[in-house]
This record gives structure tokens, C-alpha cells and sequence, in this order.
């Protein structure tokens, strides 16, 4: 028998055990949340490079073509784009994590004075934010309460809930900029490699199927891995990627049949 009788009868209310259901699927639904949004991030990381590298180089490959280029001016063009491209596409992969970073350490050090200097009002944005969320009456006091009666907690609270803003730690500031490089580099050499080999026309022709490939496949395993009909995906990626690779032709040809 329990040696704490207020305990046991405050366990057997029913407002206790909602705090507990409360708290528990707050704890499992929290985990995979964040989890997912590493992995979106990823991806994005990822389709951002790749997309860009494979785009930008075989509209340069269409355009040296159109505009009557020979096959080692093609494939210099194209290095030299793959190089310098890769890591000016990380560098500005590293730099807008780092602006990110620095807004969210800017939000961050405007929640915390203003939890310093308008505690009250601060409080009231929490019960409003968990009302909004069904909570009511007592338990939704018992929340603001254990919200606030520590102050980092507080502060999350508001940066995750009211500003929708996650910390961006430097481990992901450096990943997401060799990510973009690595994917962007991959995305150049995927038209470029066929010209290493094969006469200009056959490459061409290989270059453009396995871009279009590579293309609706990206499509396609975004649609899968995150949300959409995974052929429109597929079709989306296709048609706006080749369409504006296709730019580099018409450039190139209007450059041919001037003379220029």
C-alpha cells in the first residue's frame, strides 16, 4: 500500500493521466518528427546539387554543339563548369546555413529578452499557442506552468511552436555544404563522361537519355521518399529540367547562325 495517499489520489485523477497520455505521445510522435526532417533536408541537399549540375552542364554541352564547337572545346567547357560550379554551389550550400544559423541565434537572443523583460506576456503567447491545440482548464495550466518554470525550456518552446525555427548546428552547416558539392559534381559528370569516349553525336544522344533518366529517377524518388504521385514527380523533373537545358541550344544555334 502506498505510503503517500495524496500521491495515489492525485495518480487517479483523471486530469494526471491525461498529463500522462499527454506527455508520453508527445515523446514518441517528437523523435521521428525531427528524424524526418533531417532527412528532407538531405535530400533537398542533394537534389539541389545534382539537379543544378546536370542542368547547367548539358545545357553548356548543347550550347558548344549548337554553336558549332568542337568536341575538345566541349569537354574543357564542360570540366572547367563542373569544377568551378561544384564549389560555388557549396560555398553557397555553406553560406546560407550559416545565415540561417545566425537568424535563428538572432530570434533566439529576441525570445530571451523578451522572457526577461515581459514575462506575462511571454506566458500568455504559451497558453494561447497550447489552447490553440485543445488544451483547456486546468491542464492546460499545468502545461504553461511546467513550460515556464524553466527557462530554457521556455525559450524553445516559443522558437519551436511560435517561430517555427529549428538550431542549425555546425556538423550541418559543413554536410550540407559538401553534399551539395559532391551532388552537384556527380550531376556535371553524368552528360560529360559519354564525350570522354564516344564521337560527339552517339555521346550526345547518350547524354541526353541518361540525364532524362537521372532526371524523372530524382523526380521519382522525391515523390517516394516524401509525398505526390511519383510519375508526375518523374515528369515534373523531366520536362523542367531538359526544357531548361533546351535554352542552351537555342543560345548556342542563335550565336551559330549569326556568326557571332
Amino acid at each position: 500500500m502506498s505510503s503517500d495517499p495524496d500521491r495515489e489520489g492525485l495518480d487517479a485523477t483523471r486530469l494526471a493521466r491525461a498529463v500522462r497520455t499527454t506527455t508520453a505521445g508527445a515523446a514518441l510522435g517528437a523523435a521521428p518528427h525531427r528524424e524526418r526532417h533531417r532527412e528532407t533536408n538531405w535530400l533537398r541537399d542533394v537534389i539541389l546539387g545534382g539537379q543544378d549540375g546536370l542542368v547547367n552542364i548539358l545545357g553548356i554541352i548543347l550550347g558548344v554543339i549548337a554553336g558549332g564547337g568542337s568536341k575538345t572545346v566541349l569537354v574543357a567547357a564542360g570540366f572547367a563548369a563542373a569544377m568551378t560550379e561544384s564549389i560555388s554551389m557549396g560555398a553557397v550550400g555553406y553560406t546560407s546555413s550559416v545565415s540561417q544559423r545566425d537568424y535563428y541565434r538572432a530570434e533566439r537572443e529576441r525570445e530571451e529578452a523578451e522572457v526577461d523583460t515581459m514575462p506575462q506576456a511571454e506566458r500568455q503567447e504559451i497558453r494561447d499557442i497550447y489552447a490553440g491545440k485543445g488544451f483547456s482548464g486546468e491542464l492546460l495550466e499545468q502545461v504553461v506552468d511546467t513550460i515556464t518554470a524553466n527557462r530554457e525550456r521556455w525559450v524553445a518552446t516559443m522558437m519551436d511552436e511560435e517561430l517555427h525555427l529549428q538550431p542549425v548546428e555546425r556538423s550541418d552547416i559543413f554536410r550540407s555544404a559538401i553534399v551539395i558539392t559532391i551532388a552537384t559534381l556527380i550531376g556535371h559528370l553524368i552528360p560529360l563522361l559519354p564525350f570522354l569516349w564516344l564521337a560527339r553525336t552517339p555521346a550526345l544522344v547518350l547524354a541526353i537519355v541518361l540525364s532524362a533518366l537521372v532526371l524523372f529517377g530524382v523526380g521519382v524518388y522525391s515523390a517516394v521518399t516524401l509525398t505526390g504521385d511519383w510519375r508526375k514527380s518523374g515528369m515534373t523533373f523531366l520536362v523542367i529540367g531538359l526544357g531548361a537545358a533546351g535554352i542552351g541550344f537555342v543560345i548556342g544555334n542563335l550565336f551559330h547562325s549569326t556568326g557571332a
